[in-house]
């Protein structure tokens, strides 16, 4: 069987690690590049540097990596739809709801295969606690906690840090869970001097009664990436950092000693820290998708996926210009 033919539009950050990845997939051939300001990171690897989506797709792809700035997003998208060709956006699928939804239904309409590329999906911690979950050793969940925080990336200027990082922590805690957003409350702050908001505080209900919390900016000097899954049994914490998952059980022997109980809490139990296999998450979100496309069964974000996490972001951003709860 033939490789896949793949192209690649968008060589910024995030297009040279899709361009490293998509070059030594096996089963998949990248056979030329786009990027209306040329490869300045070197990308291409000798294959053709293009400049603009028409082009790319008149090399005959099967299916195109999109990572180009968000607000581009709506209009490549669509004019591979139109083209027949299979496509993986980078988060989020689009600059808003309404065109989110445009793209979403023209990939339906052709029936193609659409994804989106919520890498965090991927991450070895998260994918274990998935599974650990849907085995029920948390037993029933009741809080996911997620925090991302880090320095401000000078690369992001079209959309602010509830539609770039706050998405992970949408699309992470519905796919986690296995539910889906039903209210969201939101608190915005403005410290940068730019259009878009760079700091949020979001208290979140999931469709079986999780409550969630999502603290997200782009202020501080320490970089952080975790999630706590908070449960009957314990906690999961995951580090998406170093893909480390640790589960903190609920203690089931008394601590007598009163300094000790007060210190640390009555009810602390045993503390593991799985031993787990820990591939790129970029890797593997491209070999989901390249399956995805050859018609084999695999977990990607898909475009309905992506919408809906679009949908939860902007009505976060509505809650916090309104200082009213928002219900999806």
């Amino acid at each position: 069987m033939a490789n896949l033919r793949a192209g690649l539009i968008g060589l910024g950050m995030m297009g040279r690690h899709h361009g490293r990845v998509l070059g030594s997939l096996p089963g998949v051939d990248l056979v030329a590049v786009a990027d209306p300001g040329g490869d300045v990171h070197g990308v291409a690897g000798g294959r053709p540097v293009l400049e603009n989506i028409e082009q790319l797709i008149e090399q005959g792809l099967d299916y195109c990596m999109v990572a180009v700035p968000t607000i581009y997003h709506e209009e490549v998208g669509l004019a591979l739809a139109e083209a027949g060709v299979h496509a993986i956006i980078e988060k989020p699928l689009a600059q808003d709801t309404p065109a989110a939804t445009k793209v979403a239904e023209a990939f339906e309409a052709k029936g193609l295969v659409g994804a989106v590329g919520h890498i965090e999906r991927y991450n070895p911690s998260l994918q274990e606690a998935r599974r650990r979950l849907e085995a029920g050793d948390l037993g029933d969940v009741y809080q996911v906690t997620t925090r991302r925080q880090g320095p401000f990336p000078a690369r992001i200027a079209d959309v602010g840090v509830v539609k770039d990082l706050g998405t992970h922590d949408i699309d992470l805690t519905a796919w986690v869970t296995q539910q889906t957003f039903t209210a969201v409350a939101a608190r915005t702050a403005y410290k940068s001097g730019r259009e878009h908001e760079d700091l949020v505080a979001v208290t979140g209900q999931l469709s079986n009664g999780v409550v969630t919390n999502h603290l997200v900016n782009w202020l501080s000097p320490l970089k952080e990436r975790v999630t706590i899954i908070t449960g009957e049994k314990g906690a999961f914490v995951a580090d998406t950092l170093t893909a480390d998952l640790t589960f903190y059980a609920n203690g089931e022997v008394q601590t007598t000693w009163d300094d000790i109980a007060n210190f640390r809490g009555v009810s602390e139990g045993d503390v593991v820290r799985y031993a787990i296999s820990k591939p790129e998450p970029l890797r593997v979100e491209h070999e989901q998708f390249r399956d995805a496309v050859l018609g084999k069964d695999t977990d990607i974000v898909t475009m309905k996926q992506g919408l809906e996490t679009v949908r939860v972001a902007e009505a976060c951003i509505e809650s916090a210009k309104t200082g009213q709860t928002v219900t999806l």
